[in-house]
């Protein structure tokens, strides 16, 4: 999981206005606010959003609606010009746009363009990718894009490993694209993006951990970062995912040996107050859990993004939260709460 870099900590303050910094104070307090009263109170904006390039993706991995096609909402492509309208009214008081939800983003021939105008705006910049289209060009145009920062998935040190749970893909075109970035990084003597190998842990790489580090050196990225895996269906854990190295599993055996969720479900949620989703098409959904877009608090085509902020259907939403979250179906299987520091 994250940990905290002084080059990508002092890029991310830099991004800080007087304005962004109040509305964090804002968004801060209302949510401690709704944990004392345990009722929704929401003061400010998103202090971090998630926007989907593409639902589109190149691989099949098994835990992943998009690269098993088990969507019911659309496949497609962000538009540039509903991009800039969004970011043109939200900008202000964003400070961190998280450019992927589903998806690979490079896939989307905007993508990079589409940095660069958020960029423009002062914002932190984040996208996650497989890597398997960072070419000569495509690397050099990320870096003078003025991406913040850069997650690539590799989920295994070796083809037969990597390829179990990213299928279809090929490490080799993963090594290459980081390596890509890194060269144009010094050639361009440019200090951003922040390049992290973020490894999926489960069961077929879990002998990996140390491995990947070595690699992470050798090509030159940044950081390793290790994620748990959401399982859809745990208890049966079909594809056999689950690590056995209990750090970094979501879920644990309770008293009856079923398999469960490590997460408590309190009645509160940082994310419903400080961040939110906005899909390809324009849908608002709360957080990225809810990948198929089931609980829809509104649509940018219909409504201002500060209009669909405060409406109704955000207000009952925040009010399940506070009340009820264990019956929300997306809350079931999050991992706030769990996470996983590297020495």
């Amino acid at each position: 999981m994250p940990r905290f870099h002084r080059n990508d900590i002092t890029n991310l303050l830099s991004k800080l206005t007087i304005r962004r910094a109040w509305n964090a104070g804002k968004v801060w307090s209302s949510y401690q606010l709704s944990r004392l009263l345990n009722k929704p109170v929401q003061w400010g904006y998103p202090v971090s959003i998630s926007f989907e390039p593409t639902t589109s993706c190149n691989l099949r991995c098994p835990e992943c609606p998009s690269g098993l096609r088990q969507f019911t909402r659309p496949t497609g492509m962000l538009q540039k010009s509903f991009f800039e309208q969004t970011i043109d009214d939200i900008h202000k008081e964003l400070l961190y746009l998280i450019f992927y939800f589903q998806g690979e983003p490079f896939l989307n021939p905007d993508f990079l363009p589409m940095v660069n105008y958020a960029s423009k705006k002062k914002i932190y910049t984040a996208t996650s990718t497989n890597a398997h289209y960072l070419t000569e060009e495509k690397a050099k145009q990320t870096v003078e894009s003025g991406l913040d920062r850069l997650i690539i998935s590799i989920d295994g040190t070796t083809q037969d490993v990597y390829q179990q749970y990213r299928v279809g893909g090929q490490l080799n075109k993963v090594l290459e694209g980081a390596k890509n970035i890194v060269k144009w990084k010094k050639e361009l003597k440019s200090k951003t993006p922040f390049v992290i190998f973020q490894f999926l842990v489960v069961k077929p790489n879990e002998h990996q951990l140390e491995d990947v580090k070595k690699l992470a050196k050798e090509v030159g990225v940044d950081d390793v970062w290790f994620k748990t895996a959401q399982v859809y269906d745990y208890e049966n854990d079909p594809n056999q995912l689950i690590p056995s190295l209990n750090k970094y599993s979501r879920y644990k055996k309770d008293s009856n040996g079923n398999t469960v969720p490590k997460n408590k479900l309190q009645n509160h949620c940082w994310k419903l107050w400080h961040a939110n989703v906005i899909t390809w098409d324009g849908l608002i959904v709360p957080c990225c859990f809810d990948k198929d877009a089931m609980h829809q608090l509104g649509n940018l085509k219909m409504q201002s993004f500060k209009q669909i902020w405060n409406n109704d259907n955000y207000k009952q939403f925040r009010k399940e939260i506070t009340s009820s979250r264990k019956n929300i179906d997306i809350c079931s299987n999050c991992s706030e709460g769990l996470k996983v520091w590297e020495d």
